[in-house]
């Protein structure tokens, strides 16, 4: 299994540079970052800090969208970082969230998903690709590589995430719904004549390492308020109860009433009021490390390939040394020899 990181591109950029080569020290081999223009500072200029101080780290936002920027320009932009530093960039994208709301627009639809995906793929690896009627190719590109992987929950994007993607991102870490999910992708790949088991697996969730089990609650008790705006679009979209979308997914979000992205992604957002307990521990990576190890290890054992932590609390740097430690070192040691 490998392992990521995800930050919040707060200011001073050189925070996160450093967490990033402390991440990369201790034994991840990815690091990611929110991508939303208004809430947090530009993803892109802070990658080519972090290539440049680290040697072997992935980087790539989670997730960008196809509405922020044009595709020539997403494609562009990681074209020119790998050609930088070497093939060491992924593009995580999906619908879009924060990124399109605070900025007055609607997250983009599948369909254009779809699209943006494959030409986004294409010109960054040298392809030629249509953008808006007009076919265009990056003339410089040699040599090009970029894995883009798709975040999704609901059984459309899951099966578009399968046709498509070359990576699966799921932003929960409930091995329930993961296997279901799981399933979903590696079906829809396999009924598009794709080999499923190249769809890698990432689950990212926070993750919070200590022996508080109260105190780490509250401070990752966010993240099920940013998983429900998801859910709360699916539940608009399907229904309730309507067998398209698990209870086990959309039951919490009852008492959900509006959110403010102003403390998206944030300790003590006060629009999560409504997430219970029971949906930190089940979504989130909580407890001393043996607890890590053990859900993570079912994870595993579901086929996840990666684990991505969201490390977006006030522990920080010990979170990246117990993962680095005593946790990683532990899961790579049940691979087989």
């Amino acid at each position: 299994m490998d392992f990521g990181i995800v930050l919040q591109t707060d200011p001073p950029a050189s925070q996160v540079v450093g967490l990033m080569r402390r991440a990369e020290r201790n034994g991840f081999r990815y690091g990611w970052t929110f991508d939303s223009a208004v809430l947090w500072q530009e993803p892109f200029v802070i990658y080519s800090q972090i290539l440049e101080h680290t040697t072997k780290l992935h980087v790539g936002p989670m997730v960008t969208n196809p509405g922020t920027r044009t595709w020539e320009v997403t494609a562009s932009t990681f074209a020119t970082l790998n050609d930088m530093f070497g093939n060491r960039t992924v593009c995580g994208i999906g619908r879009g969230d924060s990124a399109m709301r605070v900025a007055g627009r609607k997250p983009n639809t599948l369909a254009r998903l779809g699209e943006a995906i494959d030409v986004i793929r294409d010109l960054a690896e040298g392809r030629e690709a249509e953008v808006d009627g007009n076919p265009i190719r990056l003339p410089w590109v040699k040599d090009g590589k970029l894995p883009v992987w798709m975040a999704a929950y609901g059984p459309k994007a899951l099966a578009l995430a399968g046709q498509k993607a070359d990576g699966f991102i799921l932003q929960l870490a409930d091995p329930f719904l993961t296997e279901r999910m799981v399933k979903a992708v590696r079906q829809a790949a396999a009924d598009a004549g794709r080999d499923p088991a190249e769809v890698t697996i990432c689950v990212a969730a926070p993750a919070y390492v200590g022996d508080d089990l109260a105190h780490a609650r509250e401070q990752c008790r966010w993240f099920g308020g940013m998983v429900g705006n998801h859910v709360a679009d699916l539940v608009a979209r399907y229904g309730e109860h309507s067998g398209m979308v698990p209870d086990e997914l959309t039951a919490y979000i009852k008492n959900r009433h509006g959110y403010d992205y102003s403390h998206h992604g944030r300790t003590g957002n006060p629009d999560t009021d409504f997430v219970p307990d029971e949906i930190v521990d089940r979504f989130c990576v909580l407890g001393p490390a043996e607890a890590h190890i053990e859900k993570l290890r079912r994870l595993k054992e579901l086929g996840v390939d990666q684990f991505a932590l969201y490390d977006m609390h006030d522990n920080r740097e010990g979170t990246i040394d117990a993962y680095g430690s005593e946790i990683i070192p532990a899961l790579r040691a049940d691979a087989p020899a």
